[in-house]
Parts: C-alpha cells; sequence; structure tokens
C-alpha cells in the first residue's frame, strides 16, 4: 500500500529519531546503513511528492516522483573530499533521475549533493567498472554554492566560557568550541561533558538527544545566565 505524504514525513521523522538514538546508545555507524538508506529514500519521496519504488529491492530505482519518473536514491554519511556513490551500471536504463545525499549525523540534517536527470547525471558518472559500477565522486559534487560562506568570515553572534572552554555560535547557527583557544575538531562530546558536570539535560521532551546546535545555543544560554546572576 503507498504511503501518503504525512505517513511519508512521519516515517521520516521516526526514521531520523531512531537513528539519532542508536548513535547515542553507541551503535557504530557503519551498523546503521540500510536505516540511513531509507531515511535517503523517504526524503525522496518527501522532495518529489512520491512514493516509494513498488518491489522491495526493486532493481534500478528507489523512488516514484508524483510525476512518474523513476529516482535512484544514494545517501551518505561520509565527510570531507574522498569516497564515492555506486549505481549498477546494467540498471541505470530503468532510471529517469538521481539523487544524492549527504546525512549530517551531528546535526541529523539532510543536504542534496546531485539531484539530476539520468541523461545530465552521466557527466558525473565514471565508465563502468570490471564490477559492473559507475562510480559518482563525493568530491565533484561537494561544490561549495556561490551563496555559502566559509566559517572564518561569519560573525559570532554569541559566545560563552566554562573554564578553559570557549563556546561560539555563528550567524549561520554553527557551534564551534575551542579549549585554550585550540579548536576542537569534534565538538558534541565536549558539549555534552559540559552540560553533565553542569546538570544541563542532553535529550528532548521526547527522549531524543539535542544535536550540536541546539546544545551549543542552549549552553551559551546557560552560561551567560550563569554570568548575569
Amino acid at each position: 500500500m503507498a504511503l501518503s505524504q504525512i505517513q511519508v514525513i512521519q516515517s521520516l521523522g521516526e526514521a531520523m529519531n531512531w537513528l539519532e538514538r542508536e548513535l547515542s546508545w553507541g551503535v557504530a555507524l557503519a551498523e546503521q546503513r540500510h536505516l540511513v538508506g531509507r531515511i535517503g529514500e523517504l526524503y525522496a519521496a518527501l522532495m518529489t511528492g512520491g512514493q516509494m519504488a513498488p518491489e522491495t529491492n526493486q532493481a534500478g530505482y528507489d523512488v516514484v516522483s508524483s510525476g512518474g519518473a523513476r529516482i535512484s536514491v544514494k545517501t551518505t554519511t561520509q565527510s570531507g573530499s574522498g569516497g564515492h556513490m555506486s549505481f549498477n551500471a546494467n540498471t541505470l536504463d530503468q532510471v529517469d533521475r538521481i539523487m544524492i545525499f549527504h546525512l549530517n549525523t551531528e546535526e541529523m540534517q539532510i543536504d542534496t549533493l546531485l539531484d539530476c536527470s539520468i541523461e545530465e547525471a552521466d557527466r558525473y558518472l565514471s565508465a563502468p567498472n570490471a564490477h559492473g559500477k559507475r562510480n559518482a565522486s563525493l568530491a565533484k559534487l561537494r561544490q561549495p554554492t556561490k551563496t555559502t560562506r566559509p566559517i572564518e568570515s561569519q560573525q559570532v553572534v554569541a559566545e560563552a566560557k566554562y573554564h578553559d572552554t570557549t563556546i561560539r555560535e555563528l550567524e549561520s547557527g554553527t557551534i564551534l568550541v575551542f579549549n585554550n583557544n585550540e579548536q576542537i575538531p569534534i565538538a558534541k562530546p565536549t558539549l555534552r561533558k559540559i552540560c553533565h558536570e553542569l546538570g544541563i539535560p542532553i535529550l528532548n521532551s521526547n527522549d531524543n538527544p539535542y544535536n550540536t546546535r541546539q546544545l551549543g545555543s542552549r549552553l551559551i544560554q546557560h552560561l551567560k545566565s550563569l554570568v548575569q546572576e
């Protein structure tokens, strides 16, 4: 039975919450590939007003748009400039459109790396290799847009200190954490540690973990309130 758009939205929200909960329990991201893929497919169905493919393990495509376009969906959690997404060259003739997403598990945010027709996608795909796969380089897809402002040029809109740790919120909402003026690459563990020391909850009302932006913003507000008292 086809899902309604409301059901697609609900399923996507539940899948995102479940992934975030599993990660907070320490389950390795490598063991969540099926759930990550499901999130991407639900997101594609939501974006296109479409439905999941009619058959389980449908050859070639994963979603059918409201206009009938057959869409092959790939989702990665990999950051950085390396890596690639693979497509079966033998079933691409059954695909009308390709969508590639990046799922940022730190912020639980989905970004679109590629969304185009199969004809347009040809310039992003390599020739078939010995295994019959055509690869799309993630480095090629991660080209910054003209509207993207680099971190170093963004203004700091809020800041607070806790011992030797400085927490900054940028105009984009990005949270940066520094220890003795040296930036900590992954902010969330430090934010959670400080929350634990200050007795600040790291779970929302639905018992789901706050993401980095939410934790950072809450901590800054709390630390500022302590200074004002």
